[in-house]
């Protein structure tokens, strides 16, 4: 049990990070899939509404739950939140290309696309959160 629990401390963040990053990714496709195949929301629409539910809740379970942000005040906390944003843009725009091109112009799986461009966006918003965004000021 005590090996487990090392385990967890080691690699907690990285743990936290996955299982958010996964409802991330569920709240993701499933804003996608019911606007796009239910609502009769455009693929372009649906991809951009379904990433912003997905990064508000990104923001409040990273900063809270997974790099225990300590920013505070104001300043930090506009700063933190514009960092996120951004990167988060940076990934959705890649998302949205992928999809508009995997699925307007290629007429591939709507929904294995956006699974597989999901995974490149998790890896990609790990790396700028870890080393970038959610970091001590120094």
């Amino acid at each position: 049990m005590k090996w487990i629990l090392s385990l967890y401390h080691q690699y907690q963040a990285v743990i936290l990070y996955l299982f958010f990053g996964g409802c991330t990714t569920l709240i993701n496709i499933v804003c996608y899939y019911v606007l796009y195949q239910h609502a009769g929301v455009s693929n372009l629409y649906s991809t951009i509404l379904a990433w912003l539910v997905s990064v508000l809740f990104a923001y409040v379970t990273n900063r809270t739950f997974v790099f225990d942000s300590k920013a505070s005040g104001w300043h930090a906390l506009l700063a933190e939140l514009a960092a996120f944003f951004g990167c988060r843009l940076a990934t959705g725009v890649l998302d949205t290309v992928i999809m508009v091109v995997a699925v307007d112009l290629m007429h591939w799986n709507s929904l294995l696309w956006k699974v597989l461009s999901n995974i490149l966006v998790i890896i990609l918003n790990y790396v700028a959160s870890k080393w970038l965004i959610f970091q001590p000021k120094k």
